[in-house]
């Protein structure tokens, strides 16, 4: 038989690759577009755990993990910028500033720092590398100001190191670098 109909040509003596337990009609092409997969490789080679696999363009569990500690941070200072219009204001107000009559003040701050918070999560997640920096910058505000009201800022001060932990880290690195969406 000749190469073109696809039988074994004098050229092609050996096995081929294993059919499964009811063969196939044919070889099947490879993955990907004719690369081989993620173990195509010399055998026994582990795959590059930063390489991007099938999908270069889905986040890092980095990227998706640091977005939702932002967006969460974000909902927490848009639920007490809400509690600081209410009767609750002058009490929250009070225990922040140390003044009654700061109420407006709390207020434009609380939000001021929501949008910090929620507008890098959004567009970190569309490869946007100002968010990753925002947010790199955000979670160093974030850190100073855990060390400065230690012991009682743990919780704040262990996320806001973990976002900065997150944004440094090689794969988040890498999917910036990578072609936007």
């Amino acid at each position: 038989m000749s190469d073109q109909s696809g039988g074994p040509g004098p050229a092609d003596d050996r096995p081929g690759p294993y059919q499964g337990a009811f063969g196939s009609s044919g070889r099947q092409p490879p993955p990907y577009g004719g690369q081989p997969g993620p173990y195509g490789g010399s055998f026994g080679q582990q795959p590059n755990p930063y390489s991007y696999g099938p999908d270069p363009v889905a986040p890092p569990k980095q990227v998706t993990i640091a977005s939702a500690i932002s967006f969460g941070l974000g909902g927490l200072c848009v639920l007490l910028g809400a509690f600081s219009v209410t009767s609750a204001g002058e009490q929250i107000a009070e225990t922040l500033t140390g003044s009654k009559d700061s109420q407006a003040l709390v207020v434009a701050v609380v939000l001021l720092c929501a949008v910090a918070y929620i507008l890098p999560a959004v567009f970190l997640r569309k490869r946007r590398r100002w968010a990753r920096i925002m947010l790199m910058v955000v979670a160093v505000f974030g850190i100073t100001g855990g060390v400065t009201a230690l012991p009682g800022s743990l919780l704040g001060l262990a996320l806001h190191l973990t976002l900065l932990v997150l944004m440094l880290q090689q794969p988040t690195k890498l999917w910036f670098l990578g072609p936007r969406r």
